[in-house]
């Protein structure tokens, strides 16, 4: 989202896509279909989530990540879709970008980049 919603950390996402090992869950990604089809309607949500989709590795939840996401779900504090979202950066060792303070309350679970804040902050 921080790349269509003039996020002030923006260039850092699009540094990590641009890096080319860029995973996102197919269950994230949807999150932000619905929420750009709110905003812009169906057809330019569409079209920006494809723009997504084309530089970046989208990754079909099988049941291990839905059993891992359960897990984390558990332990309470988040959407399980957020825990989707925990589960695959912890599937692949990578770090997580998100502003989302729920999700950053739980940066012992994986390596988190939080856009909230500025660089050199």
């Amino acid at each position: 989202m921080a790349l269509y919603e003039d996020h002030p950390r923006a260039g850092d996402v699009f540094e990590a896509i641009d890096a080319g090992d860029a995973i996102v869950s197919a269950v994230n990604l949807g999150e932000a279909l619905y929420r750009l089809e709110r905003e812009h309607g169906r057809d330019k949500a569409v079209e920006l989530i494809e723009g997504i989709r084309s530089v970046t590795v989208v990754e079909e939840p099988d049941w291990n990540l839905v059993v891992a996401a359960a897990h984390i779900k558990a332990g309470g504090g988040l959407s399980y879709a957020d825990a989707f979202c925990i589960a695959t950066a912890q599937r692949h060792d990578a770090p997580l970008y998100t502003g989302d303070p729920e999700i950053l309350a739980h940066e012992g679970l994986a390596e988190m980049v939080d856009l909230r804040e500025q660089p050199g902050s």
